[in-house]
């Protein structure tokens, strides 16, 4: 059985390293039938980036249109005083250790990717 989900976690405050792997990688996984389902998820310095850069919030938007999810760890997130800048960009802030834990363990349908 072929492995038809992607899960990236990215963890890296590095706005030009999120735009050109992570989200390129991800953006264009679904249209080229890489894989069916492609989640990012955002831990750590990671969201500080998302707050700040208006291109990392562009490409989410537009990615996002092929079907792309986004997630970010709800703890990290309260911690920046950043859950309703995330939310309002479609990003979904909850306990995100569920998804990866599930992924980790269930690596029959799941690849995990981090940055």
């Amino acid at each position: 059985m072929k492995k038809e989900n992607l899960l990236i976690v990215i963890s890296t405050k590095d706005i030009d390293s999120i735009l050109k792997f992570p989200l390129l990688y991800g953006g264009v996984s679904i249209p080229r039938n890489y894989w069916k389902r492609v989640h990012i998820m955002f831990w750590g310095a990671s969201i500080k980036a998302v707050v700040k850069s208006k291109k990392i919030r562009k490409k989410i938007k537009e990615i996002k249109k092929d079907g792309v999810e986004f997630s970010s760890c709800i703890v990290c997130a309260q911690e920046y005083d950043a859950v309703k800048k995330l939310e309002k960009h479609g990003i979904v802030c909850n306990h995100t250790g569920e998804l990866l834990n599930e992924a980790l363990q269930n690596d029959k349908t799941w690849s995990t990717l981090t940055v």
